[in-house]
């Protein structure tokens, strides 16, 4: 049972107890009760007894199990921030500033950083806030949602709703209510996709462009029709020869993501990356200019808040060591080399998978066995996504923790970089191994490429490597948006109604409800799900990550941008209901800018144009095909009227191979009372002594120059694009020069006034 409001110590309790009624308190602290002469709660005296020399308000509250400490800063250290900063919340753009109070989201901030450096000595060893939590002498400690708030009750009737979706974020309400940088995240986010929108569009017409030639396409038609073609066996286990009739089906699907319009696709990606990074800029450049952070300066507010805290503070100087460098870079390329062992871990499970399928007594299993192999495989590669991803995290927390970054911004940036780079090479490891590797370094019939001697390696499916890349895609997209999505709404939504659960059951047992209007609302925040320093930093990495997906292996699957424009819609309201409803709030932080993750995605940007190019070259058919149409075909033979011009194409892409030929460990089943002599393989092989073929040095140097020309055009575009779309609006670098010329004029004037007098 609740007991009544104190002091948080004997000798407070003169202080009238009615003075904290309508206070408005700025954090609360929970820890769980302890006895008196415990050393927990020693430490928490002690912690107390240091805010309290900053003249801090301290109420205690024991309420069952816990107690919840508020705690309320003292005008003075406001007014000394406005006076060093020349009140910066001025001219801002945001409510009830005045002169002698800073801005609610700026007032909590200045209070979290207080408490986090404020620190204790026990048994010789200082510890500040983050370290009493970690040792348990606190649990949590939190800003409270402003339930009365006008804007905080809007942003729930206007943004936190299912029914908003199709309606544009209240960008300045958000920014009032958590701060600058959650502000510019779904600044960031609502501008990502509403950039996706033309990018679904045309994704999705090169998709319907190969639906509606889905039965039409000629190379499909010859496939369909190939019944009597025999291809080679795909594992060494009794494995049959099969017609290339068989794979008719996918070669369809193949063509809808494998056509004419891809180039043209993959093109237009590399375009609309540069003008979304840039049209992101500008306004980006307008938001920050209208909340005058146009020329904020983070080491000045962080000089000026240590200097609050402690005047006698020591400037904490940038540094650098070779010795942590070095550390840091070898556990770096430590954590990368074995996250690429895993990838390939996953192409020994496919390699075996793909041979037990096949001696199967499931019969369909039997069929599709390299099909379900790749399925598995991607599901698999989805679970150790998962399971890496809280690894990733431990271990770019440590590496960070070895580098002593100096400043928040300089930690986070160095902790987005690595947990970045960790996860790129989780998700994405696999599919490059698909997309330039798989069916490459296999080997052909009678000379297979073999692991430890025995299982041979896997080839690309039959209707082209370019398929177990769209399913790699297709399923890994799907999965993590849909389940990552149910598991990021429903754990906080889950717990949060279990609180509210355990909270009512208890409440009737007690005697009496609570008289305490400030307990019942600590209370209530403290049922909300727990937040932590990088809690946004998780929602940035979680849209890079998709970015990623969208823009790198686009041509593998149009759809990629589809299926993020409504992800991305549910995502901003999904994270505003967990924000608002959900979640205790978020420390504010103020920031001009979204940080390192800009770099990244401009990196992501470039990699794509590489990315892209290869796969249009390497994985797909598109030029074989090219290259077949006008030196090989019937139109590089003279184009007799009424043939088209990709007539013949699948079976000169088609090498033969004498079954006589076969390695000791292939077996093979054979029909009854036939004797097969030859088998096909795709390749561009010679028949006689199995080498590659005038066909195949074509092909690749037509490759080698497609690459070459297409990044080159691409990566022009992109440079062209940068300059033709200034990152700075005109008006915006008027407004600032506007700025800078009246306060000049400004100075002037009360220089002339001082020489008059």
């Amino acid at each position: 049972m609740q007991q009544p409001a104190t002091p948080w110590r004997e000798d407070l309790q003169l202080l009238d107890p009615f003075e904290y009624m309508e206070v408005k308190w700025d954090f609360v602290l929970v820890c769980n009760s302890s006895s008196l002469d415990s050393t927990e709660e020693e430490k928490r005296r002690k912690y107390m007894s240091e805010l309290e020399k900053k003249c801090f308000k301290i109420k205690k509250v024991r309420d069952g199990e816990k107690i919840f400490y508020g705690v309320l800063a003292p005008k003075d250290i406001f007014r000394k921030y406005i006076r060093l900063l020349k009140n910066p919340d001025e001219n801002s753009g945001l409510n009830h500033t005045n002169t002698d109070h800073v801005f609610h989201t700026t007032r909590i901030r200045i209070v979290h950083f207080i408490l986090q450096k404020t620190s204790i000595q026990s048994d010789g060893i200082k510890e500040n806030l983050e370290d009493l939590i970690k040792h348990g002498v606190f649990e949590t400690v939190f800003p409270l949602h402003a339930l009365e708030d006008q804007c905080g009750k809007e942003l729930k009737k206007k943004w936190a709703r299912w029914r908003d979706v199709i309606y544009t974020q209240p960008v300045a309400e958000i920014r009032e209510y958590f701060g600058e940088k959650v502000a510019l995240y779904f600044a960031w986010l609502g501008w990502y996709t509403i950039m996706l929108f033309p990018a679904a569009v045309i994704g999705l017409v090169v998709f319907l462009y190969g639906f509606v030639h889905f039965n039409s396409s000629l190379i499909s038609q010859e496939i369909c029709a190939a019944n009597t073609t025999l291809m080679c066996p795909l594992c060494d286990q009794n494995c049959p020869y099969w017609p290339l009739s068989d794979t008719c089906t996918y070669a369809k699907v193949t063509h809808l993501f494998d056509n004419e319009g891809t180039v043209f696709f993959a093109m237009f990606m590399a375009l609309w990356a540069t003008v979304f990074l840039e049209l992101w800029k500008r306004q980006r450049a307008s938001d920050v200019s209208g909340w005058n952070l146009y020329s904020w300066d983070e080491d000045e507010e962080e000089l000026a808040l240590e200097l609050i805290n402690d005047p006698d503070c020591a400037i904490q100087k940038h540094q650098h060591s070779y010795l942590r460098s070095t550390l840091v870079l070898l556990g770096v390329v430590a954590v990368i080399a074995v996250l690429i062992g895993i990838a390939q871990a996953l192409v020994i499970y496919r390699v075996v998978a793909t041979v037990s399928f096949m001696r199967s007594e499931w019969e369909l299993l039997k069929e599709h066995a390299n099909t379900a192999a790749v399925m598995s495989g991607a599901v698999l590669h989805y679970l150790t996504i998962v399971i890496m991803t809280k690894v990733n995290r431990m271990v770019s927390t440590y590496l960070c923790n070895l580098e002593k970054p100096r400043t928040f911004t300089d930690r986070e940036s160095s902790f987005t970089t690595k947990v970045f780079t960790f996860q790129f090479v989780t998700h994405f490891s696999s599919l490059f191994y698909v997309a330039f590797f798989l069916g490459r370094i296999n080997g052909y019939p009678g000379n297979y490429v073999r692991i430890a001697g025995h299982w041979r390696l896997e080839e690309c499916h039959p209707s082209g490597c370019i398929t177990d890349l769209f399913i790699q895609m297709c399923i890994i997209m799907i999965l993590k948006q849909t389940l990552s999505n149910c598991v990021e709404f429903l754990s906080p939504y889950l717990r949060f109604k279990f609180r509210n659960l355990k909270e009512r059951r208890s409440r009737v047992h007690s005697e009496k409800g609570s008289e305490d209007h400030a307990m019942d609302t600590w209370r209530a925040n403290y049922r909300l799900g727990a937040v932590h320093t990088f809690s946004l930093f998780d929602e940035f990495l979680e849209m890079v990550i998709q970015y990623s997906f969208t823009t790198i292996f686009v041509t593998a699957f149009p759809l990629a941008p589809l299926l993020a424009f409504i992800n991305n819609i549910l995502e901003i309201r999904l994270d505003a209901i967990k924000m608002t409803r959900l979640q205790r709030r978020l420390v504010p932080r103020k920031a001009n800018d979204i940080g390192i993750w800009l770099q990244v995605l401009e990196a992501i940007g470039v990699l794509a144009v590489i990315t892209n190019g290869l796969v249009i070259a390497v994985t797909s058919d598109f030029i074989p095909r090219l290259i077949y149409k006008y030196v090989y075909g019937p139109c590089g033979q003279g184009n007799p009227e009424g043939v088209d011009c990709l007539t013949g194409y699948i079976n000169q892409s088609l090498s033969t191979f004498r079954t006589q030929d076969f390695e000791l460990l292939t077996e093979v089943s054979e029909p009854p009372n036939t004797t097969i002599t030859e088998c096909r393989f795709r390749d561009y092989r010679s028949s006689d002594d199995y080498s590659f073929s005038v066909q195949f040095w074509h092909i690749f140097a037509a490759r080698l120059a497609f690459v070459i020309i297409f990044e080159h055009v691409a990566v022009c575009i992109k440079f062209v694009a940068a300059w033709f779309v200034p990152d700075v609006p005109q008006n915006v670098k008027n407004r600032s020069l506007k700025d800078k010329h009246d306060d000049l004029l400004k100075e002037l004037s009360l220089i002339e006034r001082s020489t008059e007098v």
